[in-house]
């Protein structure tokens, strides 16, 4: 084991002294969730394979994938890159997370409001021009047509989802 990983490995033996010590004076569960890139997720597996011996760890792995493939579309969750045709669109912090949030959930029908609350973070009665912006805005960046969209449809007075019949998934 490295330097990196021997310092790691120093961190996670006292985060679960703690949680030993813990456990025998409470009955609640604890759940620690943790999120590296790639180089940092590789050091973290070699630690917990050593750690495993000492401690039983249960690692929860993410259920999606980290990249979303489509015909002509490709988002990498984990860079919050978004791929056209095999080169980088540039989106803003608001058209990355709707897109995203869209696209994991394909076919699904979200409404304004379940957009501006997964995407914005907050609740508001005034979302409806927010989330039509960015749409908008969206639909630019990453349909060939945006008067045409393949991939964010519009249900007129329900809302928005990303389709995967029309983008050919």
């Amino acid at each position: 084991m490295g330097f990196y990983e021997q310092e790691i490995s120093k961190i996670f033996r006292i985060i679960i002294k703690g949680i030993e010590q813990q456990r025998r004076t409470d009955t609640i569960a604890k759940i620690l969730i943790l999120t590296f890139n790639d180089d940092e997720e590789k050091a973290i597996e070699k630690v917990l394979s050593v750690l495993s011996d000492e401690i039983g760890l249960e690692a929860v792995k993410p259920v999606t994938s980290s990249v979303l493939s489509f015909p002509g579309l490709e988002i990498k969750l984990y860079q919050r890159r978004v791929l056209r045709d095999g080169e980088d669109v540039p989106l803003t912090r608001l058209e990355y997370g709707t897109l995203a949030y869209l696209a994991s959930s394909p076919g699904r029908v979200f409404t304004q409001e379940q957009i501006f609350q997964a995407v914005w973070d907050m609740d508001s009665d005034s979302c409806h021009s927010s989330v039509v912006n960015v749409i908008y805005n969206l639909r630019k960046k990453i349909e060939a047509d945006s008067r045409n969209p393949v991939y964010i449809k519009t249900l007129l007075g329900v809302g928005y989802k990303f389709d995967m019949q029309s983008s050919g998934g």
